[in-house]
């Protein structure tokens, strides 16, 4: 894993809005432009409406007109590691082929890896709509 992209979701969880769970979790990602792009976790008193780390450094990637993520890293403490959710899941399978390494990282460096298909497998993606 590149270092750059765990110092990016490092700094991205530091900055993680997270006064009601208390579990801030940071995301980054390595995307086909070579530009890192990353995102944090933002609650709302209003469950529903958070954010994940993981939407918010798609959403910066998109935005700056990227669609193809090389590798992500996804951090957050405590002891279990701090995959994507369902849905950051589904996210990360619009923009990431199926060897995209999604590294899930605690503060101490880097758990496991894994790629979009082992921790998505049998997706439904852009080309069941074709």
């Amino acid at each position: 894993m590149d270092q750059r992209l765990f110092a990016a979701a490092v700094a991205a969880m530091e900055r993680a809005y997270a006064p009601y769970s208390k579990f801030q979790v940071g995301a980054a990602i390595l995307a086909a432009n070579g530009k890192i792009y990353s995102g944090c976790n933002i609650e709302n008193a209003a469950y529903p409406v958070g954010h994940c780390a993981e939407a918010g450094a798609i959403a910066a990637m998109v935005l700056d007109g990227i669609q193809e993520i090389r590798e992500i890293a996804v951090i957050g403490r405590g002891d279990l590691l701090t995959t994507p959710c369902g849905g950051c899941r589904q996210r990360i399978r619009e923009f990431a082929g199926p060897e995209t390494k999604i590294h899930v990282c605690g503060t101490e460096g880097l758990r496991r890896t894994f790629t979009r298909d082992e921790l998505l497998p049998a997706s439904f993606g852009p080309e069941n709509l074709a």
